[in-house]
């Protein structure tokens, strides 16, 4: 199924093309989610509720803008982010006892999707250093652009920039 037709049925609200959609980009999401949040039971929900989003917003999904997985990574990506800084989960990591966190840290190891798995790791190799290291921090392990560039000491706007010509760059290249 092309791109642009499963686009098309997810618009007319085809079920079919959402359980298509789950089994072709659920681990990847998964993934990306897991990489942020490192718990299994949040990561799950917080995907189910990506799953949710997209079927109520693909609407607002452009094609013009970018690909379909890209659009649906930075959802998740921007949920997990969310979901690490809610109150919620604030509150239960200052209550979860110490003797948990070896078996929880173990079991985070086991079920993680590799990025590599998508192909990712690929395209970002011939960034330059400074741009694979903003990709990494920012898409993979959830930084913000003001967090990045508070704990690596790089101005925000360098932080801003190397991020917008790294994916200029990965645009290009998944276009050819």
């Amino acid at each position: 199924m092309t791109e642009g037709n499963l686009v098309s049925q997810l618009k007319a609200k085809d079920k079919a093309a959402l359980s298509y959609l789950y089994d072709k980009y659920g681990a990847a999401l998964y993934g990306t989610a897991m990489r942020i949040i490192q718990d299994e039971e949040v990561t799950r929900e917080v995907v189910q509720d990506i799953f949710l989003k997209i079927w109520d917003k693909i609407e607002q999904y452009d094609a013009e803008k970018g690909r379909l997985f890209t659009w649906m990574l930075n959802m998740t990506r921007n949920a997990a982010i969310d979901k690490i800084r809610s109150k919620e989960i604030k509150r239960s990591a200052k209550t979860d006892p110490m003797e948990n966190s070896v078996y929880t840290i173990d079991q985070q190891n086991n079920t993680e999707i590799p990025v590599d798995g998508i192909g990712v790791k690929e395209l970002i190799t011939d960034l330059d250093q400074e741009q694979q290291f903003v990709i990494n921090k920012v898409y993979f392990e959830g930084f913000s652009h003001s967090e990045l560039s508070n704990e690596f000491d790089i101005p925000l706007g360098t932080v801003k920039s190397r991020l917008r010509s790294a994916l200029k760059h990965l645009r290009k290249k998944v276009r050819n």
